[in-house]
């Protein structure tokens, strides 16, 4: 796969390594966007079929991206609303134990958090190794041993969103599925950039956001739901999630019949005019670029800086427990956080801190100059 910067609008003088903050927005994603905005200009080019047609479209492709029928998939604005979607709705005599990692991301977290306190459960944290060798190994080994026959959800990032950390996503859900837990994947920072197959891995629901790894707008999202967890009650009552919602004229005719699947867990307006063509239309691209190519060019792209950092005195975890797209740099000790990202921002290199490291994500958008411009600066 060759590199893609040509498709987006990214300064050439800047170096955006930061896509887990925030993807750019590809040229024609944008256009699209400007399409459904003049659109509403004249409401009488917006028909019935319009509310539901391009939803379902979308659908069908981000199946296509995660292994999942387009039934199992509903549209979400957030992270939060998914999460809560899914761990609302979740067996109360299924265990007395819900597990998460330490340093979840906060919609996750606070969810799971929330439904504990609410229904008497016991919240476990899978603390993050001290030690930094073998840390990801370690990570994982303590999460896979605490799953257990009371364990009745367990919650986590398919990639830690701190330092990129991967988590064994196939022998998670295998252990889950063994105990008849409930499986609740962020996959926020990976789905995009590295390949998901949710049947594969035994999940019970996916939820991510769209603005990052997907490259669509911010306000949009998915969420994929196993089949059994299609008949729990959604967060709120639209009228488009409804079996008759295509027939206007008998909207009066109420019923308490969902649409098939997972439909029932649609957002409200769901068929957002600009929104939503503009999500779609990322995802098109995603699939036309492969998501296996997109993950061998972050890969390529990244392994001179990986050499560089394998022999100096920053550390970054081993292979086998570090994504390719994203991953988290610690700092020696004789290396001052501030003064290195004093010299990172006079050499216009856009990353993000957590904790005491910082992070780097990449995709098909940077350049082999971006990286040698970062190697140069981590020199100093």
């Amino acid at each position: 796969m060759n590199n893609q910067k040509h498709l987006f609008q990214l300064p050439d003088d800047i170096h955006y390594l930061n896509c887990a903050y925030m993807s750019p927005l590809l040229k024609s994603v944008e256009d699209v966007g400007i399409e459904g905005l003049i659109r509403k200009r004249n409401p009488t080019t917006i028909r019935p079929k319009d509310f539901f047609e391009q939803a379902e479209e979308l659908k069908e492709n981000i199946g296509k991206l995660i292994s999942s029928k387009a039934t199992n998939i509903a549209l979400v604005p957030s992270v939060s609303y998914g999460m809560a979607s899914a761990i609302n709705n979740l067996p109360l005599n299924n265990g007395n134990k819900a597990i998460v990692l330490e340093y979840e991301f906060p919609s996750g977290f606070y969810t799971l958090q929330k439904w504990c306190e609410k229904n008497a459960k016991n919240l476990q944290i899978i603390k993050a190794p001290e030690s930094k060798e073998k840390r990801g190994k370690n990570w994982n080994e303590s999460l896979l041993e605490a799953i257990n026959a009371d364990t009745a959800v367990v919650v986590l990032s398919s990639v830690h969103w701190t330092d990129g950390t991967k988590f064994d996503l196939e022998a998670i859900g295998k252990k889950c599925r063994e105990n008849n837990t409930f499986f609740i994947v962020d996959g926020t920072q990976s789905v995009g950039a590295t390949s998901i197959d949710v049947v594969t891995c035994n999940i019970d629901a996916l939820v991510c956001a769209s603005y990052k790894w997907l490259f669509g707008p911010y306000s949009m999202g998915f969420i994929y739901f196993s089949e059994r967890l299609f008949g729990g009650t959604p967060l709120e009552e639209s009228w488009v999630n409804r079996s008759n919602a295509h027939n206007f004229a008998k909207l009066t005719d109420y019923t308490d019949e969902y649409t098939l699947g997972a439909g029932r867990y649609n957002v409200g307006e769901t068929g957002n005019f600009i929104l939503l063509p503009m999500f779609n239309e990322s995802i098109k691209q995603l699939l036309k670029w492969d998501v296996k190519h997109i993950e061998k060019y972050a890969e390529n792209l990244t392994q001179p800086l990986i050499e560089f950092l394998k022999n100096s005195p920053y550390h970054i975890e081993e292979d086998t427990y570090r994504s390719k797209h994203l991953f988290g740099i610690s700092l020696p000790e004789n290396i001052d956080l501030e003064n290195l990202l004093k010299e990172l921002e006079a050499n216009r290199i856009y990353v993000s801190v957590r904790g005491s490291s910082i992070r780097i994500s990449t995709s098909v958008f940077n350049t082999t100059q971006d990286i040698d411009t970062l190697i140069n600066t981590l020199k100093f």
